[in-house]
């Protein structure tokens, strides 16, 4: 990801912006096709002497400027006149921001059908692995532990539908002139963003977008969904692989050693990946403060993307990576699991039980008489149906509610529903 972003990426979708443009522009009639055709044959040679860059850029404020001088010199004076006609620097940085965004999703999306398809797998395979599901970091009811990684795939499922929505907005084409009129192409301004961004296989916005810088803010907003969302899956983790839990531990060659205690195995990936998504959240806000422009080009908020923006597709391909690690190296301790659940003497069945008596009790008496079991069965560290059997003539099927698996609810049909979307995701099958 940091070679999508670097200097050299970035210059090179700029001469690719600069190409496209004088060639649009001549099929056009505004530059003459000779010096278009003499652009793109030169270019191809063309070496940025990235010292005088540097240097410009520190004079200039932006690296536009001196790149478009530099290929002036390499194309020679009979085409120097048709380099970056009609444009401004922002149109040239914009424009080849968006193709890099472009291609660095496309490696986002990658490891990302990964990640799912591994969660996919983990889902399926644990849909009868039993375990208590906690609420509050308490015990709460048993759930299937394919139904706590459904829900960790299921946001991710969403953020993929978002980013189809988010790409048509956000990879267009920015080519608006010094002030978003494209005056200097008269007439024809309109064709040739229109032929610009065909070019390049972008959109076009209703309007040149140099201070609408929403996109790029959304886009932001969606790398931090990701990495919260991977960070909500790595948390359970942290908490499942707790020495008193110890439901799941990071297999794989991943360390998580102690330089004093050789008996640890600390998870370090799962931590690693919650330490992004807190940066990444905070980086957000930076962005945010990106959207206060000024009239029809800003003095200050373009500054702050290049400083961010960057940093956050990097963040993100790291949690991706991590979480595509962690997904195909997941240890699950299902007797551990179903150990937890069955030491909770059946205080996990109380609201079963609950139900259950409410059909001859009423719903407030039963709660009640339950309420009340639950302290016994605690204090007496008895099971929790045997103590309210004792207390009430309701003719259930007290074997079966001792069953922690007997009250399964929705929950193969929720996992089914996820499994079912990502069926629907053809591309990440």
């Amino acid at each position: 990801m940091e070679a999508r972003f670097s200097l050299e990426a970035f210059v090179r979708r700029m001469v690719n912006v600069e190409v496209a443009l004088a060639k649009v522009e001549a099929d056009a009639g505004v530059v003459p096709l000779q010096a278009a055709q003499t652009i793109a044959a030169r270019a191809a040679s063309f070496k940025v002497d990235y010292q005088r860059l540097i240097h410009g850029t520190r004079a200039d404020g932006v690296p536009a400027i001196e790149l478009v001088r530099q290929l002036r010199e390499h194309v020679g004076p009979e085409a120097a006149d048709a380099v970056h006609f009609g444009a401004t620097s922002q149109d040239v940085m914009d424009t080849a921001l968006v193709l890099v965004i472009g291609e660095a999703l496309a490696d986002l999306e990658d490891v990302l059908r990964s990640v799912m398809a591994n969660l996919a797998d983990l889902a399926r395979h644990h849909r009868g692995t039993w375990m208590a599901g906690r609420t509050h970091a308490q015990q709460a009811v048993p759930i299937p532990f394919g139904l706590k990684v459904a829900g960790w795939l299921a946001p991710l499922l969403r953020h993929r539908r978002r980013l189809e929505e988010i790409k048509p907005r956000l990879l267009v084409v920015q080519l608006g002139g010094a002030a978003g009129t494209l005056a200097p192409l008269g007439g024809r301004g309109l064709a040739i963003e229109q032929a610009l961004a065909q070019a390049l296989g972008l959109g076009v916005a209703p309007m040149p977008w140099h201070t609408q810088r929403d996109t790029l803010a959304e886009i932001a907003g969606w790398l931090s969904l990701v990495d919260g969302g991977l960070a909500k899956m790595a948390g359970d983790i942290i908490l499942l692989a707790q020495s008193e839990v110890g439901e799941v531990r990071e297999a794989g060659p991943t360390g998580g050693g102690s330089s004093t205690m050789p008996q640890k195995h600390n998870p370090i990936v799962s931590e690693q990946i919650v330490a992004i998504a807190r940066s990444s959240a905070g980086l957000v806000s930076a962005m945010h403060q990106a959207l206060i422009q000024e009239h029809e080009r800003g003095t200050h908020g373009w500054q702050i993307e290049w400083i961010t923006l960057p940093r956050m597709f990097s963040l993100t391909a790291a949690a991706v990576r991590k979480a595509e690690f962690l997904t195909a190296h997941l240890a699950v301790d299902g007797d551990r699991m179903r150990r937890n659940l069955a030491a909770s003497q059946g205080l996990t069945l109380a609201e079963a039980i609950t139900y259950a008596l409410a059909s001859t009790l009423g719903r407030s008496e039963a709660a009640a008489v339950v309420r009340a079991a639950s302290r016994i069965a605690e204090a007496e560290n008895r099971h929790l149906v045997d103590v309210v059997r004792e207390r009430t003539q309701a003719p259930l099927d007290w074997e079966w509610l001792k069953d922690e698996t007997a009250s399964a609810g929705a929950a193969q049909g929720f996992i089914d529903r996820v499994l079912e979307a990502l069926s629907h995701q053809s591309d990440l099958i």
